[in-house]
């Protein structure tokens, strides 16, 4: 197996360059594309537990004004193969001193890239 082939890592930084765009902007349609549309899809945010894509499009949608503005850092993204890939970063958001992490599983899809997994978590008290 290829560990970070430069062609796939390429696609699939690309990839998560357009989830994290569509997740500053709050674009619900972009953040659906990027999903597995499954109910095998999990996401384990900061206060709930998705399981399947219905139920993570639906959190989006209820959720007032999207994800607040953040910076990332420590960024890392691996590719195994050429269409199994892990993402993994750090965020701080504005107006905050709390460390946030984020972890995606993407998968590539006859449609392209996909999340097929995700957590999102707060380090109380980390700076």
């Amino acid at each position: 197996m290829i560990i970070n082939d430069p062609e796939t890592l390429a696609a699939l930084s690309a990839a998560f360059g357009r989830y994290e765009q569509a997740l500053v902007r709050n674009d619900l349609r972009m953040l659906d594309a990027l999903f597995w549309n499954s109910e095998r899809t999990v996401r384990y945010g900061v206060g709930e537990n998705l399981y399947g894509f219905t139920a993570i499009r639906e959190f989006r949608v209820h959720r007032p004004g999207g994800s607040p503005p953040r910076v990332l850092r420590n960024t890392v993204i691996t590719t195994y193969g050429t269409d199994f890939g892990t993402a993994n970063t750090e965020f701080v958001r504005e107006n905050s001193t709390l460390i946030g992490r984020q972890s995606q599983s993407w998968v590539r899809m006859a449609e392209g890239w996909r999340v097929v997994a995700a957590h999102v978590s707060m380090m109380a008290g980390f700076s």
